[in-house]
Parts: C-alpha cells; sequence; structure tokens
C-alpha cells in the first residue's frame, strides 16, 4: 500500500501544473513586471521573466478571446427569439464613431 501511495505521489509532482486562472496569471504578471522595473534583477533572471511574462500575456488574451466569443454567441431579442451580437469594445470602429 505504501507503495502505491509512492507512486501516486510521484505522478503528481510530475504531472504539470494546471494552468492559472485569469486573476492569478494577472496577479503574476504584474509582480514580474513589478520586480524588472526595480532594475536589481540579473539578466539572467530578467530573461526568465520576460519569458514567463509573455506566456501570460498569452494566456490572458487567450482567456479574454474565449470570454468575449461566449458573449458575442447569444442574445436574446425582446421576442423571445436569440441571435448572435458582437461586443463593443473600446478598439471596435463602432466606439471611434
Amino acid at each position: 500500500m505504501a507503495k502505491a501511495n509512492r507512486s501516486s505521489r510521484q505522478a503528481d509532482a510530475n504531472a504539470e501544473p494546471a494552468e492559472p486562472s485569469f486573476g492569478e496569471a494577472l496577479e503574476r504578471l504584474e509582480a514580474i513586471v513589478d520586480a524588472m522595473e526595480e532594475g536589481d534583477l540579473p539578466l539572467e533572471t530578467l530573461l526568465e521573466r520576460y519569458e514567463e511574462g509573455r506566456r501570460l500575456v498569452e494566456l490572458c488574451q487567450a482567456r479574454l478571446a474565449a470570454a468575449e466569443l461566449r458573449l458575442q454567441q447569444l442574445e436574446r431579442r425582446a421576442d423571445g427569439s436569440l441571435t448572435t451580437r458582437p461586443v463593443e469594445t473600446e478598439t471596435s470602429p463602432e466606439a471611434d464613431a
């Protein structure tokens, strides 16, 4: 039994860590920016933080795109029917008009 528990723990340790939530990724990204702006990190650490930050930016962008798609998919009309509608954003042409 002890051997099975040890194998289970090893499998858990070898598994890839779960992706952070949007909020966790954003907090980590802010911490990385703060640390980089202080200017006290050695070059190698700066490069590692930059790479981590790029991954977090991509993760956040993907999560935002997925959320935006969900908002675009369905909108209920006054008559009860459903229709799709694009989300208006600050960068959309409609916002500039």
